[in-house]
């Protein structure tokens, strides 16, 4: 248990140095960008000189970047993420409204990836060369070319408008209708799962197959254990590294997905919140997106390394 708490430990102080790059990379980009804060705070106003002088030096703005970032890093560690140009509204107001359905949307989306791809990889490994497997390998090398915005579209037209089984956009929240939240999501959820869920079974089954194909799988067998719990006990808990790295990697694309995922959905979650914001030249609101997202995708590989911890016992000694 020492050893564990001591492991995590060093994860989490890791963790601040990385945040720290990370806020200030996003700083930097923000900064040189062609955007001005003080021009898209009066957009459509026609402000004087003098009044986008007085709003920099207010603000800041024309302080040395160093003190900025100083500053910025002050205001990030207080919940302060800006204010929104557009709406004078804060801008962790709208992250913190917006992030719930994002969220709802990623661990949906990774639960459908998890049991798709253990599923196929599984069966593929147990019916290796097989029928099964030749199935699932070629739905597998599908799912892997098909992009997630284009499936999308397809489960819109022939599911949603064809056959009229699922809406073609937009959200209810789950505490009005937990039928009518899960219809909205079922369509998007899928889409920006597939690509993954086909990634995940091929590592999935080649992960099996290198397990089953050691002497204590046919020892395990051969003394009378049944396959059944061999694989489940032993084979599946050791072929979960490799996949548990892979799958850390794809949270950030299933974050990055629902951008696109909630724009051709309507649904008001990160991804809209950022493009109406791009659309708009709104920088403070598509800097909170962005660092919001990070940390989430920072947090999220923090997770998947306790898991590490708990499927293979040699880390732990190890580390």
């Amino acid at each position: 248990m020492v050893t564990v708490v001591r492991i995590l430990a060093r994860r989490v102080a890791l963790l601040v140095p990385l945040m720290l790059g990370i806020v200030l990379f996003v700083f930097l980009v923000m900064r040189f960008s062609d955007v001005d804060p003080a021009s898209a705070f009066f957009q459509g106003a026609n402000p004087t000189a003098q009044q986008l002088h007085d709003f920099r030096e207010e603000n800041g703005l024309l302080d040395p970047l160093p003190v900025r970032y100083v500053a910025f890093i002050g205001d990030l560690v207080h919940g302060d993420m800006g204010t929104s140009a557009l709406t004078r509204a804060p801008v962790v107001d709208q992250v913190m409204t917006a992030l719930p359905l994002t969220l709802q949307l990623t661990f949906l989306g990774l639960g459908i990836a998890v049991v798709l791809s253990l599923l196929g990889g599984v069966t593929a490994a147990i019916y290796r060369d097989r029928l099964p497997d030749q199935i699932i390998r070629v739905v597998s090398l599908t799912g892997v070319a098909a992009p997630g915005f284009w499936l999308a579209l397809l489960m819109i037209q022939y599911l949603a408008v064809d056959l009229g089984w699922f809406p073609t956009g937009g959200y209810i929240n789950p505490a009005d209708s937990f039928t009518g939240w899960l219809k909205t999501m079922t369509l998007p959820a899928f889409a920006l799962s597939l690509p993954v869920a086909a990634q995940l079974t091929r590592i999935v089954r080649t992960a099996v197959v290198e397990e089953l194909d050691k002497d204590y799988v046919r020892t395990a067998i051969g003394s009378g254990l049944p396959p059944v719990v061999v694989v489940g006990r032993n084979v599946l808990r050791n072929a979960l590294i490799n996949p548990l790295t892979v799958l850390g990697l794809r949270v950030g694309y299933l974050l990055g997905g629902a951008v696109v995922i909630e724009t051709i959905f309507s649904l008001p979650g990160m991804g809209k919140l950022m493009i109406d914001a791009v659309k708009n030249g709104d920088p403070a609101v598509v800097q909170g997106v962005v660092l919001t997202t990070a940390t989430g995708f920072v947090v999220v590989n923090l997770v998947i390394d306790i898991l590490y911890l708990l499927v293979n016992p040699r880390l732990r000694e190890a580390t």
